[in-house]
């Protein structure tokens, strides 16, 4: 099966410095074949066996035990990600605008239907299965939306603009023709 791996937090400041060479020889190890990284912003591709919730779990402990750091991770298999792309709500006018907020767990749809959608415009959003897709219209900034996310939040979650969706998925894909 293939898998992204969406690591958070990964690179942002010194103290959450990984080398993608040092995550791909992790992810090696922990028994991952054809592994590929992509940005250094904590991007992974793999084939491995097993469930996406235990292979988060294994990559975080590694983290923890290799690495020494505490990272949540988010794991979806080239399918999953290949209907986060399809199912995109929202019309895409600026790809580095438009991100996906991939979580840990299924989202709140009751906190997050409860947010006046007049205290975050011009930003958009929509729930999704396992993430929220979002519009930053006026950049990211100084955005509206995330603080209020993180509030009806169920979990863990990280962002990718709809760029780096896209192009994970491509390479998810591609990572299919190599394993056979």
């Amino acid at each position: 099966m293939r898998y992204v791996a969406l690591l958070r937090g990964i690179n942002v400041n010194p103290a959450t410095a990984v080398a993608m060479a040092d995550l791909r020889a992790l992810l090696e190890r922990l028994g991952y074949g054809n592994v590929r990284t992509h940005l250094r912003s904590g991007n992974a591709l793999f084939t491995a066996g097993g469930d996406a919730d235990s292979i988060a779990a294994a990559i975080e402990r590694g983290l923890r035990e290799e690495l020494g750091l505490s990272v949540a991770v988010m794991v979806r298999t080239a399918e999953q990600l290949r209907r986060v792309v399809e199912r995109n709500p929202l019309e895409v006018r600026d790809p580095a605008r438009f991100a996906v907020v991939f979580l840990s767990r299924p989202p709140d749809r009751e906190g997050l239907a409860s947010i006046d959608p007049a205290a975050y415009a011009p930003e958009e959003m929509r729930v999704g299965e396992r993430e929220l897709y979002v519009h930053f219209p006026d950049g990211l900034r100084r955005p509206k939306l995330p603080p209020l996310l993180e509030k009806h939040s169920t979990g863990p979650a990280t962002m990718r603009n709809w760029n780096t969706v896209t192009r994970l998925l491509a390479l998810a894909e591609d990572l299919g023709e190599i394993s056979g």
